[in-house]
């Protein structure tokens, strides 16, 4: 039996990466520190840090003040910390039209009973022939092209919803992720593109069979009474779209495709073959889509500041260091705090951020300079994170890693029979997560994934690898993720959901304090590692990075 354990400790001590040479004042990072910061931010009087409220400009601006504090480089704009970018909200108008002219005969459709105009789509009255375009989808890199040899200038075009292969974990549009590209937006952007002037989804009955209530759909998209949170996008983004869109029921699409080409079923089933075409022209039809969206404008900051590197090449690279700083706001006397979400990542940026500036006051800098990053309306859908994707304070080419903090403070927790908050994720207890974080991203960069565990080394984490190809959708649901679209390695750390997971529940004194030390000294570890190294982590190809559990 002693032998035994001599050969398994032996293999351990060769399999094990070495421990890195400590970050300078890595030891500066202590759990009363944060606990204190966390209290006070996930606190009440934050009214859980709604985008576009008082307390959510509070937040930032105390965020700023403590980086003013340290005495980091204002990397906003106007020398401050702050970086502006713009929000939109959108309201319907009553002129909605959807009409239908076939052989003579023409046929009118009802707002809100058998369509309804898109939150993006742009004012707008289009006629045109109609064309059937699969998916939407033009990526020919992976195989897939909607628009492959068919021409729709002019015309409207009929999409489906989603992705080819969204169940397949091999799917080249990452796996069971759902992808950019499948984003509606995305899809109108490239109708238009494309020469299209106007744009209609429907239902992918293929993939999603169940019968829709298209009614209660679009009370969804516009309700009658306004919503305790607005639907946001990026302002940058809903301008650029000029054309008119919308969603339209499955028994419309069917009306709007006759007897050409066989039913919506078959031709769903047509487009999931990435090397099979399944668009065509609707011959002898012509629609008219009247679209009547107004658009409001509301401005939005991130908090960002710098710690200069030493090398005088090397400095002109960035390793970020991010998390998001919002929430979901108060119902009343419900106040949704946002301990974990995200108000453990912020304070533990603000941590790495005041270990570097006491190291620089010790004459200690890495070779590359460090960005701190508090992305704003991530609840929103990444908004703050694709405002700077889409104007970055740095040029995304000089960004060497993200590292993303967002959720540090828990020990995940799935619920026998939980809800749709755990769709793919597999029953587990806090108890067996005690010591774990989860990397979300790890199958993009495995020269990431290696410095992380090096910096691990030292601090004994336990480095769970599992959700980069789930149904639960989380690979996508961080500030991350936009980077990721644009060519950056970023890596997500996350100790996992939980039940109190977006409830009022999710207060400072349910913090595991000592387990988020850790994982903030191995953040602030590794954003020093990637700091010092010679080489620069490397995105593997999506092919590749999707076949990985």
């Amino acid at each position: 039996m002693l032998s035994c354990l001599i050969a398994v400790a032996t293999l351990v001590t060769v399999v094990l990466p070495q421990a890195e040479p400590s970050a300078p004042r890595n030891d500066s990072i202590r759990q009363q520190d944060m606990k204190a910061d966390l209290f006070f931010l996930a606190g009440d009087g934050f009214r859980g840090r709604l985008t576009a409220t008082p307390e959510n400009g509070l937040a930032a601006q105390f965020i700023a003040s403590r980086f003013q504090r340290m005495g980091l480089t204002r990397m906003g704009s106007d020398g401050t910390y702050f970086e502006p970018f713009q929000l939109a909200t959108a309201t319907v108008g009553p002129s909605n039209r959807l009409e239908l002219v076939r052989q003579g005969v023409s046929l009118r459709f009802h707002s809100g009973q058998d369509f309804f105009p898109l939150y993006f789509s742009a004012t707008a009255e289009v006629t045109g022939g109609l064309v059937f375009a699969g998916y939407g989808i033009s990526a020919p890199e992976l195989g897939h092209d909607d628009y492959r040899d068919l021409e729709v200038r002019g015309r409207i075009v009929l999409v489906l919803d989603h992705e080819p292969g969204e169940n397949d974990p091999k799917s080249p549009f990452d796996g069971v992720v759902t992808s950019e590209a499948a984003m509606p937006l995305r899809k109108a952007l490239v109708a238009q593109k494309k020469g299209a002037v106007g744009i209609l989804f429907v239902a992918d009955v293929n993939n999603h069979p169940r019968p829709q209530n298209f009614e209660a759909l679009a009370r969804s998209a516009w309700p009658l009474k306004p919503p305790r949170i607005d639907r946001y996008s990026l302002q940058d983004w809903v301008e650029r779209v000029r054309i008119a869109a919308a969603q339209v029921s499955v028994a419309t699409a069917r009306t709007l495709l006759g007897d050409v080409k066989g039913e919506l079923e078959g031709l769903a089933r047509l487009s999931e073959n990435p090397g099979q075409s399944s668009a065509f022209h609707i011959d002898g039809t012509v629609a008219t889509l009247a679209t009547d969206v107004n658009r409001h404008v509301v401005p939005d900051r991130n908090v960002v500041a710098g710690f200069d590197g030493s090398d005088p090449e090397l400095k002109n690279e960035w390793v970020v260091v991010s998390c998001h700083l919002d929430h979901n706001g108060a119902d009343g006397e419900w106040i949704y705090n946002g301990a974990d979400d995200n108000g453990s990542g912020t304070v533990g940026m603000l941590e790495i951020a005041e270990a570097y500036a006491l190291a620089g006051e010790e004459g200690h800098r890495p070779k590359r300079s460090i960005l701190f990053a508090a992305f704003n309306s991530e609840e929103r859908g990444l908004l703050g994170s694709w405002a700077f994707v889409e104007r970055p304070v740095v040029p995304l080419n000089r960004i060497v890693a993200v590292l993303n903090m967002d959720m540090v403070g828990r020990d995940e927790e799935v619920p026998e029979g939980g809800d749709s908050r755990f769709r793919g994720l597999p029953v587990q207890s806090a108890e067996s997560n005690k010591s774990a974080v989860n990397l979300v991203g790890h199958s993009r960069s495995a020269s990431l994934t290696e410095t992380i565990e090096r910096a691990n080394a030292g601090i004994g984490l336990a480095l769970k690898k599992v959700l980069d190809n789930n149904s639960s959708n989380l690979l996508r649901r961080s500030d991350q993720w936009p980077f990721l679209q644009t060519g950056v390695p970023a890596v997500w750390f996350h100790t996992g959901l939980h039940p109190d997971y977006h409830t009022p529940q999710d207060r400072p004194e349910k913090v595991n304090y000592s387990k988020m030390e850790r994982i903030v000294r191995l953040v602030h570890q590794a954003s020093w590692d990637l700091a010092q190294q010679p080489d620069r982590p490397r995105l593997e190809p999506r092919s590749t990075s999707t076949t990985t559990r």
